[in-house]
């Protein structure tokens, strides 16, 4: 098993007086309520094959991962003040086409280095309260073994499924794992 790194998060800007600092209290509160709700901590794999003028990933997955908070377009604000407040990641329309009446909005933060730096150290400091603690600390291990680059092997991908299989909505990865570890080669062994 990985050990979870801790990060450190640091405020970007420095109140000095006691109603700056209450009044930033009162907006970690909030974010760390609205992610709570509306917020997602999400690892995938998305298959690479290799083509003409591209290699493949070895195993032939590539992991993905992103930090994301949903919203209607009349709360598009909000999100907005996420980035903002971060300073990383961006605002994206997602299109709808189905039976609501708005599009969604996402702010999105897929960069690993604004994870690593931003998004993770700001709540291993401030913890989330619903179980969406504990995909949080299942997405930073996932993160731990991407950055050490275990992921880049059979058996670091095999970790990383079975983690995200308990994450958000616990997506049985059973048939990902057994194609893993039964048609994917062990890159380990060449070399």
């Amino acid at each position: 098993m990985v050990g979870v790194r801790v990060y450190t998060f640091r405020m970007s800007d420095n109140p000095t007086s006691a109603d700056n600092q209450q009044e930033r209290l009162i907006k970690i509160g909030w974010i760390t309520g609205f992610v709570d709700g509306e917020g997602c901590f999400s690892i995938s794999f998305i298959k690479q094959h290799s083509r003409e003028n591209r290699r493949g990933y070895t195993t032939g997955y590539q992991v993905s991962h992103e930090f994301v908070v949903t919203q209607g377009s009349k709360s598009i604000g909000c999100l907005h003040k996420l980035q903002e407040f971060f300073g990383v990641g961006q605002v994206i329309v997602n299109k709808r086409y189905d039976n609501h009446k708005v599009h969604l909005y996402r702010y999105v933060v897929r960069k690993r280095e604004d994870l690593l730096k931003v998004i993770i150290p700001f709540f291993q400091t401030y913890s989330l309260h619903s179980s969406k603690r504990h995909d949080f600390q299942k997405f930073v291990r996932c993160l731990d073994i991407i950055e050490s680059g275990k992921h880049l092997t059979r058996d670091g991908l095999m970790a990383t499924a079975r983690i995200i299989e308990t994450m958000n909505r616990c997506k049985p990865k059973h048939d990902l794992i057994r194609i893993l570890r039964d048609y994917t080669p062990d890159i380990r062994s060449k070399g």
